[in-house]
């Protein structure tokens, strides 16, 4: 049992928790996930880290709500234990002294992206980074990472902030205008990563993106998390979460994660109605948002 300590509405759909899980956090390692499950008749179902203390012995865990185990994940409150937490899991990101780098991220990418960035910063490597998100109702931490940045830059949909309305946008001028860019990593929606795998690559610069597919073991067993990168198929539970971007399958991953969507709104009507006294608690949540 996993005490959680806080709990936070971030934005509408996105949730912040940290949680007691000292073994978890004295072990992690930037790029690595955990897999929950929220109770006895919870699925498990995996969720980066977005940050962790060795000496409270705590784990960041952000999320956006999906389906009926992160409802009902975000449905627990300050004080309440959330049933299992293994981990960490996966393969920590690779930082070296890349020199100039990219880091892109979209919603709940931004997590896994601030443990990375302080990392390559330790490396005295210089970051550029780029979020992305709907509008301005949708951002959020935007100060966390211009603190760990060398520059930030803000992306909305709606073009509120400067004349890109995608990160990719912002690549492709960044490269065309002759930047050195030496590596880029990119974390959040599937398509936001595809689509600056898709600029980079004519640039030839290395992009390394962290995958969120369908997972059950996290371990290699179940299979439910292969992908097709480079033409091979890997498991993205031990052999990622990270790939170069240039050579996953896109369309592949986005027909496996869209695969059970029926089952999934299904599961999540059920449950609704059931907790409709604990869905009360939930008003400032509307409405659920596509990771692709």
């Amino acid at each position: 049992m996993y005490k959680i300590v806080k709990k936070e509405v971030l934005v509408p759909n996105t949730i912040y928790l940290k949680a007691e899980a000292p073994e978890i956090a004295w072990k992690a390692r930037p790029g690595q996930f955990v897999i929950l499950r929220v109770d006895e008749a919870g699925e498990r179902f995996p969720l980066s880290l977005a940050g962790w203390d060795q000496d409270d012995g705590t784990l960041d865990i952000l999320f956006l709500i999906m389906g009926r185990s992160t409802m009902k994940l975000s449905s627990l409150k300050e004080g309440d234990y959330i049933m299992d937490i293994v981990g960490p899991l996966g393969r920590p990101t690779e930082i070296e002294s890349y020199g100039n780098t990219l880091c892109v991220c979209s919603t709940f990418g931004v997590g896994p992206l601030i443990p990375l960035i302080a990392a390559l910063k330790e490396k005295g490597n210089r970051v550029v980074s780029i979020m992305e998100a709907r509008d301005e109702a949708f951002l959020f931490w935007e100060d966390r990472l211009r603190s760990i940045s060398d520059e930030t830059h803000i992306a909305l949909g709606d073009g509120s902030r400067g004349k890109h309305r995608l990160a990719s946008g912002f690549v492709t001028e960044h490269l065309k205008s002759g930047h050195k860019v030496d590596r880029v990593f990119a974390y959040g929606r599937v398509f936001m990563m595809m689509e600056c795998s898709r600029a980079t690559k004519p640039f030839g610069v290395k992009t390394i993106v962290g995958l969120t597919p369908i997972m059950v073991d996290g371990t290699g067993m179940c299979g439910c998390c292969r992908v097709s990168v480079g033409g091979q198929t890997q498991f993205t539970c031990v052999e990622g979460p990270e790939f170069d971007g240039h050579s996953v399958d896109w369309e592949l991953l986005i027909k496996r994660k869209r695969a059970y969507l029926r089952e999934e709104a299904q599961a999540f009507d059920l449950w609704e109605l059931g907790n409709l006294r604990r869905m009360a608690g939930l008003t400032e949540l509307p409405e659920r948002t596509s990771v692709v």
